[in-house]
């Protein structure tokens, strides 16, 4: 009996401690929230959750892209001072980055795609079909811009301009540091001269700090 008795002193408390550890790994168990406007987090979305592009990252760039474009002389003269909206069209952004951003390199079409109709200054190719004629005269998705193939598109699909450019990437790490410089370069290429019309180059950094 008194062994028995010992027994159960012993494991008392190891018995108290494992339920102590069970019931605090149940009050810290991830758990699902919803964000954004009308939610009770409207910041959901602002905190950065790595090094790599997200939405956030995307509408910054896109927006500050399109702030300098439209107070360019090229956007008040040849766009806001035709005679009928321009017709323009949205080439594959290339990603010269080593990082697979091909959910990001979506977004970044689709945003700049709705940030141009927005404007109400342009009429925007939708890209299903321009995807469509593409394959029809041999472009290969995602191919890098190519002034013949752009001039063939582009006569299909009554365009002016096109968008195009590339996401580039700086990654610098020192000790336990680490910061991705983006860059988005965009032109704005006329299609029948080849002519680039405006270029400009936008930044957003990203960091791990410890």
């Amino acid at each position: 009996m008194r062994g028995s008795r010992g027994m159960h002193h012993r494991l008392a408390p190891v018995l108290v401690l494992g339920l102590v550890a069970a019931l605090t790994l149940a009050g810290c168990a991830a758990r699902a929230v919803r964000g954004g406007e009308g939610t009770a987090h409207p910041d959901l979305d602002r905190p950065a959750m790595s090094v790599t592009l997200d939405r956030e990252d995307i509408a910054y760039l896109v927006s500050d892209y399109l702030g300098r474009l439209e107070s360019s002389p090229f956007w008040q003269q040849s766009i806001k001072g035709a005679s009928a909206p321009p017709i323009v069209a949205i080439w594959p952004i290339q990603n010269a980055t080593t990082q697979h951003l091909d959910d990001q390199m979506l977004m970044l079409l689709s945003s700049i795609e709705t940030s141009l109709v927005n404007t109400n200054s342009v009429l925007v190719v939708d890209r299903s079909r321009q995807q469509d004629l593409a394959r029809e005269i041999g472009i290969q998705q995602g191919a890098v811009y190519d002034s013949s193939s752009a001039q063939r598109l582009g006569r299909q699909l009554g365009a002016q301009y096109f968008f195009t450019g590339k996401i580039t990437a700086v990654d610098e790490r020192i000790n336990k540091a680490r910061r991705v410089q983006y860059m988005l370069f965009l032109q704005v290429i006329e299609i029948e001269t080849s002519l680039i019309r405006f270029q400009s180059e936008v930044a957003r950094s990203k960091a791990l700090q410890r």
